[in-house]
C-alpha cells in the first residue's frame, strides 16, 4: 500500500514539476526568430577564407572594430569592460558558414580564446551584404551582446537573433573551435 501511495505521490510531482516548467511568455514579449545553417556557398568567404582574413578585410575589419567599440582592448589598456579585450576571442578561429535568421542571411563567424574555448567565446554574425554586424561574447559565464548598424534591432531584440543564430549552429555540432 505504501508503495502505491509513494508510486502516486512520484507521479503527481513529476506532473507538477513538467506544468511549472511550460509558462507561457508574457504578453508583448519578442519572440525569438526561426533560424537555420544553410548549405556551404561562396557567400560564407566573401570577406575571407579565414577568421583571421576576414577580420583583416578592408570592408570588414574597421567594422568589426567598431562593433566591440572600447571593448576591442583590454580593460587595463584603457579599454571596455572585457579584462582582455575582444581581440583574443578571434585567436582560433572556426569554420566560417552562413545562417539564415528571420529571413535574413548572416555569415558566421566563431572564435575563442585558445586556452580556454568552453567558457572564453564569441560569435559574430555579419548580414550577407555587410551592411549589419550583431555579436555575442561569452566572458567566463557572462554573455555580452554587440550590434554595428543594427537600428532595427532593440536591446531586447538583438540578443534574440544572435541566440537564435547560435542555437541553429549548435543544432550541427560544436559551433566554437575545438
Amino acid at each position: 500500500m505504501s508503495q502505491v501511495l509513494r508510486a502516486g505521490w512520484l507521479c503527481f510531482l513529476g506532473v507538477l514539476f513538467a506544468v511549472g516548467c511550460t509558462v507561457a511568455p508574457r504578453p508583448g514579449s519578442p519572440i525569438p526568430p526561426a533560424a537555420e545553417v544553410l548549405p556551404a556557398d561562396a557567400r560564407a568567404l566573401a570577406y575571407g577564407q579565414t577568421v583571421d582574413q576576414v577580420l583583416q578585410n578592408a570592408q570588414m575589419g574597421d567594422k568589426i572594430r567598431a562593433l566591440f567599440g572600447p571593448d576591442w582592448t583590454p580593460a587595463a589598456q584603457g579599454g571596455g569592460q572585457l579584462v582582455m579585450g575582444a581581440a583574443p576571442y578571434f585567436e582560433r578561429g572556426g569554420p566560417l558558414r552562413m545562417v539564415r535568421i528571420g529571413g535574413e542571411d548572416y555569415i558566421a563567424v566563431t572564435g575563442c580564446v585558445p586556452r580556454d574555448c568552453d567558457t572564453q567565446r564569441v560569435l559574430l554574425l555579419i548580414r550577407a551584404d555587410g551592411s549589419q554586424l550583431l555579436a555575442r561574447l561569452d566572458e567566463g559565464g557572462f554573455s555580452h551582446y554587440y550590434g554595428y548598424a543594427s537600428e532595427a534591432l532593440t536591446r531586447n531584440t538583438a540578443p534574440l537573433v544572435v541566440d537564435s543564430g547560435l542555437r541553429a549552429l549548435k543544432r550541427t555540432g560544436n559551433p566554437y573551435p575545438a
